[in-house]
This record gives structure tokens, sequence and C-alpha cells, in this order.
């Protein structure tokens, strides 16, 4: 692969949005922002789809070790546990997403505090009509690929409600760069993680995660689906242990990747070890990709940003270009 090859699969550019994925991250962290500081919060609502619901399932995991309640939303209804200490997140990069949208109706039937964050659209003008706080951030490219813009900016705004750690947040971002230098489009060589990943992604991924990972794990899928076009799954490793793990014992057409934590439970780690016995014992082929060193917010945002290019090599080894989702766009039309 070479750089020609890449702006011919990928007219659209993609990859130059990705190739400073750290640079624009941190520009979004150190932006100035209006606060939040809503006050006696125990439950947090995160709704948004696809991209966006993959910032909303990052904060989740970050929130998981605090006590709060959290729930992420991926579709039209709020649960029934919000009060008048749930501060629900409504996240819209296009600012047109109808489930997204929605969210925003209960705002006149609940006690619940709102917040909206998106690119404009519908939703900016939704939240002025019902004074919900609005935060209006730039698209890069499209909404997946401006997950990290987004991302950032909401941790910087949700500093003060939420129990976010800066130190973290600026490790994170330290760690991005890091990884950025290997994997852009400037380094096409064997040192390459996210090319070397999608050079031997040669059938149908499933994708094998532990529970702190699983944001990692759905975002994968996610972009291996939009941008390289290809069926993926993805498995709970201890969960597929009691069930889904007997499926290898015929021939199938998958390709088992397996996510794994830096410094993953004890008892996850003997299971790892356990599923890698079993396919060598079985000679199934499969692709081990580790977390970095640090804490939750490193682990989830490097390995994001190291998947989503692989499924951006992917898509330019397979010919395709990553970026129209055009049976997206034919059911958005039809809703």
């Amino acid at each position: 692969m070479d750089i020609h090859e890449i702006q011919k699969f990928d007219p659209q550019k993609m990859y130059q949005v990705y190739d400073k994925w750290a640079v624009l991250a941190r520009d979004a962290y150190e932006k100035e922002f209006s606060r939040i500081k809503f006050e006696d919060i125990d439950h947090v609502v995160l709704a948004g789809m696809g991209g966006s619901g993959a910032i909303g399932d990052i904060i989740a995991a970050i929130l998981s070790r605090e006590n709060f309640h959290v729930s992420t939303v991926k579709g039209y209804l709020l649960p029934k546990t919000v009060d008048s200490k749930t501060l629900v997140i409504a996240i819209s990069i296009s600012g047109n997403t109808k489930e997204t949208l929605s969210i925003l109706d209960y705002k006149s039937k609940s006690d619940a505090k709102f917040v909206a964050i998106s690119s404009g659209g519908v939703m900016e003008k939704k939240c002025i009509e019902n004074s919900i706080p609005h935060y209006n951030i730039t698209m890069n490219h499209s909404p997946r690929a401006s997950f990290g813009v987004f991302l950032y900016s909401i941790l910087k705004i949700l500093g003060d409600a939420l129990p976010i750690h800066k130190s973290e947040v600026i490790e994170s971002l330290e760690k991005m760069e890091q990884l950025q230098a290997s994997i852009n489009s400037n380094n096409l060589d064997e040192k390459n993680k996210s090319l070397n990943l999608a050079r031997k992604i040669n059938s149908n991924p499933l994708i094998y995660y532990p529970d702190g990972l699983k944001a990692a794990a759905i975002r994968f899928k996610n972009s291996l689906q939009e941008n390289s076009k290809i069926h993926t799954s993805i498995e709970d490793v201890i969960e597929a242990s009691h069930n889904s793990i007997s499926t290898w014992e015929n021939n199938n057409n998958f390709k088992p990747i397996l996510l794994q934590g830096a410094d993953d439970y004890v008892k996850t780690k003997e299971r790892w070890k356990i599923i890698k016995e079993y396919f060598n014992s079985k000679k199934i082929d499969f692709e081990e990709v580790y977390s970095v060193d640090g804490n939750i917010i490193s682990k989830l945002v490097c390995l994001i940003y190291l998947l989503d290019y692989a499924s951006i090599y992917l898509a330019i080894l397979s010919k395709i270009d990553p970026s129209p989702v055009d049976a997206i766009d034919f059911i958005k039309r039809k809703l």
C-alpha cells in the first residue's frame, strides 16, 4: 500500500482526519466551553446512536468505577428510572438523529436535567425552543470520524459535573499522540499496527472482548461495518465460554480477534489463555490486540484509534471507499 492507493480509494479523505486525530482531540479539550455545573446527580443517561452512541459507551465505561448509575440509550425511549437526580446527555454529532431527538421530547414531562451536544442541525433548534442547554461542536468529515473531537469536548464540558479526572484525560491525549506517530498514513510500513491488523483480516471478524473493553469492541464492529463494509460480530469472552465457543467445532468463515487489556482481571487472563489454547489445538488462526498501559480513558481511546484506522486500511486494501454508507442513508430517508 502507498499514499496514492489511499488517495484513490478514499477520495473524501477520511484518512487525513485520522492522521491528525490526536491533534484534533487535544485542540478540542483545550477549547474554552461554558461548563455544566449540575449538582446532586446520581444517575447519568447517555443517549446517542452510531458514532454518537460510541461516545456514550466510553463515558459510561469511565463512570462505571464511580458511585453513579449509568444508562446508555440507543433508541427512542428513556428508562423509567429517570428522576430529578438524573442528568440526560443527548449526543447527535449530525444534529439530525431522529432517535436522539425523540429523547429531548421528555424534557417537558420529566424532572431530569438535560443537556445536548451536536454540530447544529435540528437538535440545536429543538434545544432553543425547549430551553435545553446545547453545545455546538464542529463535525470533521463524518460523525464517526469526529469521534475524538466530540469525546474530548464533552469530557471538558462535563468536567465540573461528573468525576472525570483531568490528569487521566491529559494522559490519554499523550498516549494518542504517541500512537498517531506510528499508525498514520506517513508510516505505511511493518511497524504500523493498524495496517498490519488490516492485512490479517481475511474473513468476517468475530471480536472477543473483556467487559472493561466493551466500548472499544462495539466501536470496532461498527467501524468495520461502516468503513470496510463487512459483516462483524462481537462476544464477551467470559459469556462466550458458556455458549458460542461451541460454534468453532464446525468450519465457518470467521476470524477471531482477541481484544485484551494490559491489566485484565486475573481470571480474565486465565480465560484468554484457555481460549488461545483451544484455538491452537483446533488450528484456528486468530489475532491479538492489546490495549496500552494506563487509565481506562487511555486504554479505550487508543484502542478505538488503532482499530478505526485498521478499518480504513482494510477498506483501501479491499478497494472500497470507506466514506459512503448508502444503506444507512436509504433507511434515514425512509424515516
